[in-house]
């Protein structure tokens, strides 16, 4: 395809890139940039342009263009426009200033389009098909350069978590020896203290790696055996109870109920489910368990009395760090938001579905696990 603005956008090819550099070197980052990191692959967005320009393209196709419905390039080979944006963000780029320069670049292209008096019939056509083409550039450029800020958000994730075991270990070890040396009663519940909370901020670490791993693809590690769910359900209520006298918590379940589960993370999914009903519920409302079976499933669900939810919160309940929009006192501000999403992580692993709703004041959490018995 005969294309004017692609003939023109070529011969100045150099041009335009020159003033693309002038311009990123006005943007602001911590480390001044040479005119070579700055070029980057300007050279190669420009011509993946051109080549836009040159390529026929039927109405439905302009019309996907221009409502961004255009997939990305897949696969390990990244455009050029992908590339910049990887380059960009490790240069200490914002995406904001990323945007600005396919913003200049447009600007400088349409400036001198505009001051040739030679411009062939349809140039206004071409112009159009020239703003798809940067506004294509520009939305790859700014996925990837979102997924790359979001990968390295989950390594320092990760590193912080693995980092912070050493010295915690090391402050959960003093405790425990100066707890078995005490003499006096205030020094002794101090230690207790210490130990107390060295075990709080060991239970967080522990959510920060499920939902580290979680958003590399890695998922939660479970080991499946044939228990009886009823019975872990009646354990883990137990312990609540003794951690959390002043709550009251019904169960209703069978006497057994067998089947291939990783008991240790089934329980931890229930003690969330319990605790964030606390936090989230009526004061001194009672929490009600039940335990049934459903099929081939085994149906939990952990109901509590309260403010409805509306259901744009629902849907989001199970997302990593939020809670809800909702406020705990002093147990929302020790708590990461992650609780609900490695329930959510837990169900998963477990092959099964979640799902929670909010009706005339009654929120309740309902788990669908296939029970998965040996034939």
């Amino acid at each position: 395809m005969q294309s004017g603005l692609a003939d023109f956008i070529e011969q100045r090819v150099e041009t335009i890139v020159e003033q693309a550099i002038t311009f990123a070197r006005s943007i602001d980052v911590d480390t001044p940039l040479d005119d070579v990191t700055l070029r980057d692959h300007l050279p190669e967005i420009i011509q993946a342009i051109v080549s836009d320009l040159r390529t026929a393209q039927t109405r439905a196709e302009e019309i996907a263009k221009s409502e961004g419905h255009v997939p990305m390039s897949a696969g390990h080979s990244k455009s050029a426009a992908a590339t910049h944006a990887l380059h960009r963000a490790h240069s200490g780029f914002s995406i904001s200033s990323l945007v600005a320069e396919y913003r200049a670049m447009r600007a400088s292209v349409l400036r001198a389009w505009a001051d040739d008096a030679s411009q062939p019939p349809g140039a206004a056509r071409e112009i159009t098909r020239f703003n798809e083409a940067i506004d294509e550039a520009i939305a790859e450029s700014v996925s990837h350069y979102a997924d790359e800020v979001e990968r390295w958000r989950n390594i320092f994730l990760g590193v912080l978590g693995h980092d912070l075991r050493s010295p915690l270990t090391a402050i959960m070890l003093t405790s425990e020896h100066i707890a078995r040396m005490a003499i006096d009663a205030p020094l002794a519940k101090a230690a207790q203290r210490l130990i107390r909370s060295g075990e709080s901020m060991n239970q967080l670490l522990d959510k920060l790696l499920v939902y580290n791993r979680s958003q590399f693809g890695i998922g939660f590690e479970i080991t499946k055996e044939d228990i009886d769910l009823a019975q872990a359900c009646r354990d883990e209520i137990e312990q609540l109870r003794a951690a959390m006298p002043a709550t009251r918590i019904r169960f209703d379940g069978p006497d057994a109920m067998r089947g291939m589960f990783d008991a240790g993370s089934i329980r931890e999914a229930l003690a969330n489910l319990v605790v964030n009903a606390r936090k989230y519920g009526a004061e001194d409302a009672e929490i009600r368990v039940v335990l049934r079976e459903d099929g081939a499933n085994a149906a939990l669900a952990v109901a509590n009395t309260g403010d409805p939810i509306p259901r744009e919160t629902l849907d989001l309940m199970f997302e990593p760090l939020r809670r809800g929009g909702v406020s705990g006192g002093e147990l929302e501000q020790a708590s990461l938001g992650l609780g609900l999403f490695i329930v959510s992580q837990i169900v998963k692993a477990h092959a099964g579905v979640i799902r929670a709703e909010s009706v005339d004041g009654t929120t309740t959490f309902n788990l669908q696990l296939p029970r998965g018995m040996p034939q």
